[in-house]
């Protein structure tokens, strides 16, 4: 039996094995660039380092790679060997402080959205102290920030670690309105993440899963997920395997891997870790879905991570839960059960209504992927809406605070703001509603609109700069109040009457909330262009700029390489879509056609007379349905080709949500009608049935 305890953490190079292998003076001085981000001083690095070297080594490393996360979404790492020439021919093992703090890889062919050109190469990494090293294969890898030369941040840590600041600046300013000098403020994650798992062998039989992570085309198998029998089922002895070593893996890099499960589609399950500060959790989720596929591909199978790899069923999420703590460890969530508390806490709430209603565009854009415009809005995740759940209890308090009326609780305590007798509020008061996207569950927010293969850094930073810029706004006004009590009152009462139009409670599967949520005046940006034609506006700007977390050239830049990302996606997926029509489905249909043809001849041949009307049948259907299908092949090649010359990166991505992407759902309409009609021997590719229940 595996020793979990001794495995966690084992291949991390974490607190307790820095205090295991540091002299105690250059811990303390490592402590303090952990604890408060002071500087780290180049003698203390380089001791630091020389420890962390002996460490890997002793685990097997032969390398060392600055970590890093580009604005490609993914990680990236340029690998360097400890070794060292000497003079007799002969090599050390060195790693030095400057190795370790700052790196130089190449930074010309990452996303710039324009703003470098591709000889301004110079790109630098910096160690996050934060964010423990670890060993991956023979390589030591350290956690960094990833900048231009000119010191623009050319990555999404530098931005999260920003917004993490701000959010501590001013919480710690509002605490202090309420007697707390606390000295720090962090932000705490636990993103859950579903994932398909399909059949190694099979998954390379498919060029689109190769080449897009989503199946193009597929005709609907004879069963989805009607029966919702896999949801919480047994688990497959060859899953169960796979997922004992993700756990054992994911243990060993210090990741709080704590629950697995089936989830609602036939193939789909899920991973939940145990909440951490925001920038280790997304550190550690940067990992995990590399993780996921590399040992996915141990046991012959592939780990799907598309948001939706398949039509008809559901797609994959990636919950963020997301709340704010002390250093002391006090959850600034968490309702509480004394009037000062609770008056603490509905601050902070009415902060986060506040800044979600004002921002429902930039939570939005935080989630816009062309794999997620795929998702939302099915009954299967959150709509495009976004609007906050609160759950029965606090809905009922709020809405009393609102109105101006008394609110009691079931042992009828009255309520009012400040310091009076205001009820404890049970954490735990309301069923959980899983159609909305930012669902507040007893002491967390959580943010259930991200996409499985996204990135959280960008959602989080987002909310970190949201919440941040709200609670300045408050502390602003708060602090240079003669009554505080007063004060307080009238600003959570006015702010709740003000953003009540965000808060709803029902269903947001249902039509009539889109309705509903219009005549709000509330924002339905159904797909990325949509969304991402706002993140420009001045008060975006405004709002980032003034918390430190983007500069406007930073903005400018996301906002071509957003739309370039968008369109690039589509373009591959239509030219995959050509080519898998003109290779495989259109050969395959001829061939089964030629085969049906001969067994008429045939036929008519040996029996005199017959008259082969179900194979004549057969044959008109597919032919018909050839002609259909290699006539929408070339109108979607033309208005691709029209899409790419459109003009500016907008103009290209509207082409394609207006244009192409209607023209392959009517192409893929066509090619999922002609499956079913061929024989099984004559199919080009495994199919949905294959997929979804061969594991």
């Amino acid at each position: 039996m595996t020793d979990v305890p001794k495995l966690f953490g084992s291949l991390v190079f974490n607190q307790e094995t820095m205090k295991e292998r540091l002299p105690k003076e250059t811990f303390k001085a490592l402590k303090k660039t952990l604890d408060n981000g002071e500087p780290l001083q180049l003698e203390v690095a380089n001791v630091v380092a020389h420890a962390m070297k002996e460490w890997a080594i002793e685990n097997g490393a032969t390398h060392f790679a600055h970590w890093f996360q580009p604005l490609t979404g993914i990680t990236a790492e340029k690998h360097d060997s400890f070794i060292n020439p000497q003079d007799d021919g002969t090599v050390i093992m060195t790693f030095s402080g400057k190795e370790l703090v700052k790196g130089e890889p190449d930074a010309s062919s990452f996303p710039n959205g324009g703003h470098r050109a591709t000889f301004e190469a110079r790109g630098y990494t910096v160690w996050d102290p934060t964010s423990y090293p670890f060993i991956k294969e023979h390589t030591l890898c350290i956690p960094t920030a990833f900048c231009s030369y000119t010191g623009e941040a050319l990555d999404k840590k530098t931005p999260l670690l920003r917004s993490m600041e701000a959010l501590d600046e001013q919480a710690k300013r509002v605490l202090k309105l309420f007697g707390k000098d606390v000295s720090h403020v962090a932000t705490t994650v636990g993103p859950e993440q579903e994932y398909f798992i399909v059949d190694h062998d099979l998954w390379a039989q498919r060029k689109d899963l190769r080449m897009t992570g989503r199946t193009l085309f597929g005709a609907k198998p004879s069963k989805g997920q009607e029966m919702d029998d896999q949801y919480f089922a047994a688990l497959n002895p060859r899953i169960v395997k796979y997922m004992e070593d993700l756990n054992e893996t994911l243990w060993k890099y210090g990741v709080l891997s704590k629950t697995e499960h089936n989830e609602v589609a036939p193939a789909q399950h899920e991973m939940a870790p145990i909440f951490s500060t925001t920038n280790l959790s997304v550190d550690q989720n940067q990992l995990t879905m590399e993780v996921m596929k590399k040992v996915a591909k141990r046991h012959g199978l592939e780990c799907l991570l598309h948001e939706k790899p398949f039509a008809g069923v559901n797609g994959s999420g990636k919950h963020n839960n997301w709340s704010m703590s002390t250093n002391e460890g006090e959850n600034l969530l968490e309702p509480g059960k004394t009037p000062e508390s609770n008056a603490q806490f509905l601050l902070f709430l009415t902060a986060i209504i506040k800044s979600v209603d004002e921002n429902q565009d930039l939570l939005r854009i935080s989630v816009a992927s062309a794999g997620n415009d795929h998702r939302l809005g099915a009954n299967e995740a959150p709509p495009a809406i976004i609007s906050v759940y609160l759950g029965d209890e606090l809905h009922k308090v709020l809405e009393s605070i609102k109105d101006g009326t008394s609110y009691s609780n079931d042992k009828t305590s009255k309520m009012t703001i400040g310091v009076d007798i205001l009820p404890p509020i049970p954490k735990d008061s309301t069923d959980r509603n899983r159609t909305s996207p930012f669902a507040f569950t007893g002491n967390k927010f959580e943010f259930r609109s991200c996409g499985s293969s996204l990135s959280i850094a960008g959602p989080n930073t987002t909310l970190n700069a949201i919440v941040a810029y709200t609670l300045k706004e408050f502390a602003d006004e708060l602090e240079g109040a003669k009554d505080f009590d007063k004060a307080l009152n009238t600003l959570i009462e006015r702010e709740v009457k003000a953003h009540w139009r965000i808060v709803f409670n029902g269903n947001g599967y249902d039509e009539s909330w889109k309705v509903e949520a219009a005549k709000r005046g509330l924002l339905e940006l159904k797909t990325t262009p949509d969304a991402v034609a706002h993140y420009l506006d001045a008060k975006n700007v405004k709002l980032f700029t003034e918390m430190g977390v983007y500069t406007k050239e930073e903005m400018e830049s996301h906002y071509e390489i957003k739309l370039e990302k968008y369109s690039q996606v589509l373009n591959i997926e239509v030219e995959t879509m050509l080519e898998m029509i003109n290779k495989d489905i259109l050969p395959a249909a001829y061939k089964y056609i030629a085969a049906v043809s001969k067994t008429v001849v045939d036929l008519k041949s040996v029996v005199p007379g017959a008259k082969a009307s179900a194979e004549t049948s057969l044959l008109s259907k597919l032919d018909a349905l050839t002609g259909a299908l290699s006539e929408k092949a070339e109108e979607l090649s033309k208005v691709h080709l029209s899409a790419k010359g459109a003009g500016d990166g907008m103009a290209v991505a509207r082409a394609y949500v207006d244009k192409v992407l209607p023209m392959m759902a009517e192409t893929r309409a066509v090619a999922d009608e002609i499956e079913p009609l061929i024989g099984e021997e004559y199919k080009p590719y495994p199919c949905y049935e294959d997929l979804l229940y061969r594991v």
